[in-house]
């Protein structure tokens, strides 16, 4: 089902870009990979799959390294952010406007029930929560969380729309966590700063789970970096003229394997967003020329790193400071979503009750995945898979839990 008036079905309608040098092949397949995450053909997922794959670590010390792992990152993410562990919802009042639609063209929609609460008297509509995103600015104020201080979730949610692969599931879990900025600290450095500190965090979890289990220390998979690289979506799409998103990720990262891509839900110059970005939380449209000398917008970004198991690229991390009362209204008529205005949510931003922030997302079983040399998600978390990639998974040796 398609939200009303959410889809940016044009790009290039919304502003005048150079075309020149994009071919009209490429342009078809790069409106093609706006469509979402995931492979989407299980005959391409078997040939991704490691024919030659053996887990470093047994079952048991599998379970083990996961609940040590989850304690090293949460601690030292609240450490170097200045975070606090919060309790956070599984399920959403549909009238707050909080959960997350993950996208602005409306086809990742979340699970919708009703609830009867005393014979229908007094009924909640509710949602299964996409992610936290938005339920995590209106807790900054709840719990009264001041500039440098914020909060972090063991935030777990549904997302029934995925093509279900390799690192792509209906259950998610993720470190959600967001911190009140100032309005100076609106801006692209201090985005980095932020990102490094969260880059320090998961090269020190590499570091502890080596140490802990040291026969994951296997020359086949090298470290993580100690430090990131830094590209702005133009940069990486003047690189790259006539290649879609995911195959400009896949090439950059064989020259730098771990990056963070800034930018992204404005439209580049040939007129398509390096990936559709939801309206109402990350800053896309801000003009940052004035920081980088170039033509760019958006306070935004995701960390990916080159997965040496699967031998692709890998996402561990969407994060991005939030809108603010202006850039929320530009955004949401760019997107044909004003009519969000009249959410509470929206409505505590462009009255300024809602504090500024910046804030992410950490794939939990991503990183998992990752650190413990993993070929599959289902090795790291519990959840639904069909029985053709269960039965794929049993041919290459590769345990799914279920």
């Amino acid at each position: 089902m398609k939200h009303k008036g959410s889809t940016l079905d044009h790009p290039t309608e919304v502003k005048e870009k150079k075309s020149v040098g994009f071919d009209r092949a490429s342009q078809a397949s790069k409106k093609a990979d706006l469509a979402g995450p995931g492979i989407g053909d299980y005959a391409e997922l078997e040939k991704v799959l490691p024919s030659d794959y053996k887990s470093l670590l047994t079952r048991k010390e599998t379970q083990k390294a996961i609940f040590h792992l989850r304690r090293y990152i949460e601690d030292n993410l609240c450490k170097e952010l200045g975070l606090q562990m919060v309790q956070v919802p599984l399920i959403v009042d549909v009238e707050s406007g909080v959960n997350d639609m993950l996208d602005r063209d409306g086809s990742r929609t979340p699970i919708q029930f009703h609830i009867s609460n005393d014979r229908d008297k007094h009924p909640i509509d509710a949602q299964v929560v996409q992610a936290a995103t938005k339920w995590k600015r209106v807790a900054l104020r709840q719990f009264d969380c001041k500039p440098g201080e914020g909060i972090c979730t063991d935030m777990r949610a549904v997302r029934k729309d995925y093509f279900l692969d390799h690192d792509h599931s209906a259950y998610v879990d993720q470190w959600d966590w967001e911190r009140v900025v100032t309005a100076k600290e609106r801006n692209v450095e201090f985005l980095k700063i932020i990102v490094q500190k969260i880059w320090k965090v998961l090269v020190g979890a590499e570091k502890f789970a080596l140490e802990m289990f040291p026969a994951l220390k296997d020359p086949r998979y090298p470290t993580l970096p100690e430090e990131l690289t830094f590209l702005h979506a133009e940069e990486l799409l003047d690189m790259y003229p006539n290649l879609p998103r995911k195959k400009r990720e896949t090439a950059i990262l064989q020259k730098y394997p771990a990056i963070f891509i800034v930018g992204i839900g404005w439209p580049l110059r040939d007129g398509y967003p390096h990936e559709m970005r939801a309206a109402d939380y990350d800053d896309w449209i801000t003009d940052t020329s004035a920081q980088t000398k170039k033509d760019t917008h958006g306070l935004n970004g995701d960390i990916l790193v080159w997965n040496h198991v699967t031998q692709r690229r890998h996402e561990l991390s969407s994060m991005g400071i939030r809108v603010n009362a202006e850039t929320l209204r530009k955004q949401l008529e760019m997107s044909k979503l004003l009519d969000n205005l009249k959410f509470p949510y929206h409505q505590g931003i462009v009255n300024d009750v809602l504090p500024l922030s910046v804030g992410g997302g950490i794939g939990q079983s991503r990183t998992l995945m990752l650190l413990l040399r993993k070929a599959h998600l289902g090795e790291v978390s519990v959840t639904v898979w069909p029985k053709v990639l269960k039965e794929m998974c049993a041919k290459k040796e590769i345990f799914v839990l279920e």
